[in-house]
């Protein structure tokens, strides 16, 4: 049945179109879950909205770091299209440029009421701000937790942690001061409060609702309840709160009635950040995490429930990606209309979710870039492709302890590799010499994207590649 008759269908038997909640979680690994695997960090909600949903085990972020992921997943576009790259930081002067298109503005033209709860991570500067993209009203931190004004030495030196608040029409944040120590472990049930409300406050109408936990992201923090909850210590209890979070988000909305005619989304926005050691998640047994385009950098957990199209119970191994969260929320709530003129990169993956019969991926090939527009590798079907670039790793390195990380090996190199993530989703043998063929077709299509994107690794300058937002140069941080 067309995927679009079947939304209409939906429509038909509800009063308004459907809310949508995204957690998107900081650092979290895709071994962290019960439902991935873990058999230490047990996560009772999240699995059950895998159980209830759908579940896509070869789920990808467009990069391996923050800012790139994030704005990636609310633009539905390559983050280096829209000039955005890494992670930024308290002295950037760029941001999320006006011109594009979000989530939260593709829904406020039919009636969404937005808001956005956690780690921002576009840009820190008012014009940067969520309320400049579509949001009602934002509270959270403008970065990561670790960044004021540098990474410390040890945790007890953690500087005081701004938390802003701005609503609609404000020119500037309110900004607190977080100053006391506990200042961390506060946070993940804050951001609870405040989305639980915004759902109590906003039942009578369609709403999104976006969760960017600023945990399991160093430094950890959690609340008395959960300390020693785990069989993984700190992090794990960390991951524990979240998932009671999930729990209590979800209790909201079937207080208010509406669990079911809600679209609800899990992801994390890259892998974990291994120098942390014991302060850090899992890969799952993946290769490499943060940082890297392995498969542990930019492999994640997303799972979607939304019983009016999903069918409980799916899991789905076809190869997508955050780009396609936008255009698929469009066509679920019926706002394609406002996706705008700019060109994006997603596609809408609704017959995936949907358990459609040999419905597969969209895309002919995803890519992946890091730092500041380096094509490192791709994936098409069953295939992972890496050109040749440096990268870090802990392999044969101490890990970290407590809080303070060890030291990457940044000195490792690999060459043309390819993989065959079907029988090697671990990414151990390079079948290069195999698959001349494949080779060819697969370097023909990154040619054609670099020529679109560029490619820092070729010297490469992309054609369609577009400006981030700039502040002016005389105006202070």
């Amino acid at each position: 049945m067309n995927i679009i008759f079947l939304t209409l269908l939906a429509f038909l038997g509800a009063e308004q179109p459907p809310n949508v909640v995204i957690v998107f979680t900081d650092d979290q690994g895709w071994g962290d879950l019960g439902c991935q695997g873990s058999t230490e960090i047990p996560t009772p909600n999240i699995d059950r909205l895998a159980e209830e949903g759908v579940r896509m085990t070869d789920f990808y972020v467009s990069q391996p770091v923050c800012s790139a992921s994030r704005a990636s997943l609310l633009t539905g576009c390559y983050a280096n299209r829209i000039g955005i790259s890494g992670a930024l930081v308290p002295s950037s002067k760029f941001g999320l440029s006006s011109d594009e298109t979000t989530i939260a503005e593709l829904l406020k033209p039919h009636g969404y009421a937005t808001a956005c709860f956690g780690k921002w991570h576009l840009g820190h500067h008012p014009e940067f701000l969520p309320t400049n993209h579509g949001f009602d009203v934002y509270s959270g931190i403008p970065y990561s937790n670790d960044m004021w004004p540098g990474h410390p030495e040890s945790p007890k030196a953690w500087p005081p942690l701004p938390w802003y608040h701005i609503e609609s029409g404000q020119p500037e944040p309110d900004i607190e001061l977080m100053e006391d120590l506990d200042a961390q472990d506060r946070i993940t049930r804050r951001l609870n409060d405040l989305a639980v409300a915004f759902i109590h406050d906003n039942a009578e109408k369609p709403f999104f609702l976006y969760v960017p936990h600023s945990m399991p992201h160093v430094p950890l923090g959690v609340g008395p309840r959960f300390r020693q909850s785990t069989k993984f210590g700190m992090y794990g209890d960390v991951i524990r709160e979240i998932d009671w979070s999930v729990g209590e988000i979800r209790t909201a909305l079937e207080e208010e009635g509406i669990l079911d005619r809600t679209i609800f989304i899990f992801a994390s926005d890259n892998g974990p950040w291994l120098s942390y050691g014991d302060h850090a998640g899992t890969s799952g047994g993946l290769r490499e995490g943060k940082g890297t385009t392995f498969e542990g950098g930019v492999r994640v957990p997303f799972i979607v429930r939304y019983p009016e199209l999903i069918p409980a119970g799916i899991t789905s191994s076809e190869p997508c990606m955050t780009i396609d969260v936008l255009p698929t929320i469009a066509t679920m709530t019926g706002s394609t209309d406002s996706i705008g003129e700019l060109e994006i990169d997603g596609l809408d993956i609704t017959p995936i979710l949907t358990g459609t019969p040999d419905a597969t991926s969209p895309h002919e090939a995803l890519y992946f870039w890091y730092r500041r527009g380096d094509l490192e590798a791709m994936r098409a079907g069953r295939w992972k492709l890496h050109f040749p670039h440096g990268y870090r790793s802990m392999n044969g390195r101490e890990p970290g302890n407590n809080g303070i990380p060890g030291k990457y090996d940044y000195t490792v190199k690999t060459g043309l590799e390819l993989y065959d993530l079907h029988t090697d989703p671990n990414e151990e043998v390079n079948v290069i010499e195999e698959h001349p063929q494949v080779i060819q077709r697969l370097t023909a299509l990154a040619n054609t994207k670099r020529r679109s994107l560029g490619d820092r690794l070729t010297e490469t300058v992309g054609t369609d590649v577009r400006e981030p937002g700039r502040i002016e140069a005389t105006k202070t941080p």
